[in-house]
């Protein structure tokens, strides 16, 4: 059958949109080129007219220019096609780049979709409820066992408001009558030996003669005054 037929030829696949584009632009840069080169050498006949006096030689020069000219033109209209193809392409190329992102971007969406669903069913509204519920529980907890640890012994509990100011009050009152003319309290002061002439109000020991004999010590009592004869004493 291939004999009488022939056999069928592979077709080869078509060109990307990338291969398109290097393509295009391969040749738009040959333009390129050439139309370089024609502005070079209008630009040499340019000068070349300048310098020559009119006449047949210049209408010679002008003739050439006005062949490369149109030759420029034709080319400027090349790469301006050449130009608009490419661009068109980069608008095909970015929209078609665009809907490959678009269709990774669902894939992904979907994928954290099923994620997601799978790992809300382990997770629940009411578990996380009841565990702070619980939570909280056991801080009241904690704190009631902290105040019961932390509670003193032997301290009266039915001291109301009144009772505690009046305390302070005569805490007060007491303080300022055992401080002094300074401001120092009387039991932060130093302490004083007691005068026992002050206390007993006895008077001062006699400082002339006694009227004993000179040379004769006379007795004391146990107060430091003269002590009184036995015979008065008798009498």
């Amino acid at each position: 059958m291939k004999r009488i037929f022939g056999a069928k030829n592979n077709k080869e696949p078509p060109p990307s949109i990338q291969d398109a584009s290097d393509r295009i632009n391969k040749r738009g840069e040959s333009v390129e080129e050439k139309v370089k080169r024609l502005d070079a050498e209008l630009c040499k006949y340019k000068e070349q007219i300048k310098r020559t006096r009119p006449g047949p030689a210049q209408e010679a020069i002008k003739a050439r220019a006005m062949r490369v000219l149109k030759q420029k033109k034709m080319y400027e209209g090349q790469r301006d096609m050449l130009y608009n193809q490419t661009f068109n392409l980069d608008q095909v190329s970015f929209a078609a780049e665009g809907l490959k992102d678009a269709q990774q971007t669902m894939t992904a969406l979907k994928s954290a979709n099923k994620e997601l669903k799978g790992m809300m069913k382990t997770v629940k509204i009411q578990d996380i409820d009841n565990l702070q519920d619980d939570m909280m529980d056991l801080m009241d907890e904690s704190s009631e066992i902290q105040e019961t640890l932390g509670r003193s012994y032997n301290v009266p509990d039915d001291i109301d408001e009144d009772d505690l100011i009046g305390e302070l009050d005569a805490l007060e009152a007491d303080m300022g009558n055992e401080t002094e003319a300074d401001g120092v309290p009387s039991y932060l002061q130093p302490d004083k030996e007691p005068d026992l002439a002050d206390e007993l109000n006895l008077p001062a020991a006699p400082m002339g003669h006694t009227g004993a004999p000179p040379g004769r010590a006379q007795a004391e009592d146990e107060w430091g005054l003269p002590a009184v004869p036995r015979a008065s004493l008798r009498g």
